[in-house]
């Protein structure tokens, strides 16, 4: 009997440049599922990568999206696919009306957009924990991003361990294919991802302002829902978003006041790690 393999499929160049490797090499080995958790707040582009994806390279992607469930009940799952998946944050929104905005401090966004929703499909297909292994994408020169802990999961990182890669691998196969991901580091799959720096936030607000039209509703009407961790003088504000307790107005409004809007951004390598992709479901684990 095969081993099972878990593939989270993030919509980044080197989740799917994983992917393919692990589909054209490893399939008598392995019975490989490969999973993507759309949140509703992914770029477009990220979209269309991976559905270009499964129609070049039969990944044959389970498309999924989180169920948000009363009580003390973790999100469960729905199966979509490239036409149905929400694209207006709709199930960002019903997470965040339950468990609040998330933030550094809250980071239950990942947990409850792509964890538990990958989680409960896998246990719907009969998989349960324990008796198969998860790949994680992350490449051998991002060391610090790998946490190894089986007690928790069966994880694998496939790029450092199984057939080693680095960025430059990654970006050479893209270079060398039909399509490619229609987006910059600096953007990532996640519109206004709270994990980016600054200066990543601002060169988006530079490309498309309207972008933060969608979280800075989300701080107006939820952000009183849930505490805060913080103690002293923010501990009975709403919570917020970004860094520094910034809203996503006061972000937008240092931007304007400080005219970043006329600056060009470089980003260095540790910048572009991380959150530079994709937020990958179970890396943090």
């Amino acid at each position: 009997m095969k081993n099972k393999l878990l593939v989270c499929m993030s919509g980044g160049r080197t989740s799917a440049y994983m992917t393919k490797k692990l589909l054209d090499n490893y399939q008598d080995d392995y019975d490989i599922k490969v999973c993507f958790a759309n949140t509703g707040q992914e770029n477009d582009a990220t979209l269309d990568f991976i559905n270009n994806c499964d129609k070049h390279f039969n990944f044959n992607t389970v498309w999924l999206e989180a169920v948000v469930n009363e009580g003390r009940v973790a999100c469960s799952h729905r199966v979509v696919d490239y036409d149905s998946a929400s694209r207006k944050g709709e199930p960002f929104e019903e997470v965040v009306k339950k468990y609040g905005i998330p933030n550094n401090g809250y980071p239950h966004c990942t947990r409850e957009l792509k964890e538990n929703p990958i989680h409960s499909y896998i246990k719907s297909i009969g998989w349960e924990r324990g008796d198969y292994f998860t790949a994680i994408g992350i490449r051998a020169d991002e060391p610090r991003r790998i946490k190894r802990n089986k007690t928790i999961q069966n994880k694998v990182y496939p790029l450092v361990d199984w057939f080693e890669s680095d960025k430059q691998d990654v970006m050479d196969f893209w270079k060398s294919q039909e399509f490619d991901l229609q987006l910059q580091d600096y953007q990532g799959n996640c519109k206004w991802c709270y994990k980016k720096s600054n200066k990543k936030l601002f060169q988006i607000m530079q490309d498309d302002i309207t972008v933060f039209d969608f979280p800075m509703m989300l701080e107006k009407k939820y952000g009183k829902i849930g505490k805060n961790k913080i103690k002293g003088e923010y501990s009975s504000q709403p919570r917020t978003l970004y860094r520094n307790y910034m809203t996503t107005e006061k972000m937008i409004a240092v931007f304007n006041e400080t005219n970043f809007n006329q600056m060009s951004f470089k980003f260095d390598d540790y910048e572009d790690s991380g959150c530079s992709e994709s937020c990958e479901a179970f890396a943090g684990e």
